[in-house]
C-alpha cells in the first residue's frame, strides 16, 4: 500500500474519532441514543475501511498477477533467444 493510501486511511480514522468525540460532548440525546449513534457510526466507518482495504487488496492482486505474467513472458522470450544463440554457436563450431 502506498504512503498516500496509508495517510488517507489514518486521516479517515482520526476524523471519525474526532467526530465521535465531538458528537458525545455536544449530544442533546439521552446516553442510550448517543451510544447507539456512536455504535452505528463506528460500524459504518469499519465497513467503509474494510471495503477500502478490500479494494486495495484487489488492486494489488491484479498488479502482481500482471507483473508475474509479464515477467514469465519475458523469461520465455529470453529462453527462446538463448536457445537460438546456443544453436547458432553449435552450427558455427560444427562447420569448422
Amino acid at each position: 500500500m502506498s504512503k498516500s493510501s496509508v495517510s488517507a486511511i489514518l486521516g479517515f480514522v482520526a476524523g471519525a474519532a474526532a467526530g465521535a468525540a465531538f458528537g458525545v460532548l455536544f449530544a442533546p440525546d439521552k446516553g442510550t441514543a448517543t451510544r447507539k449513534k456512536i455504535k452505528n457510526q463506528a460500524q459504518k466507518a469499519s465497513d467503509d475501511m474494510k471495503e477500502n482495504l478490500a479494494s486495495k487488496i484487489d488492486d494489488l492482486n491484479q498488479f502482481v498477477s500482471g507483473f508475474v505474467k509479464e515477467t514469465k513472458e519475458k523469461m520465455d522470450d529470453l529462453e527462446k533467444k538463448a536457445k537460438q544463440e546456443v544453436q547458432g554457436v553449435k552450427e558455427k563450431v560444427t562447420k569448422k
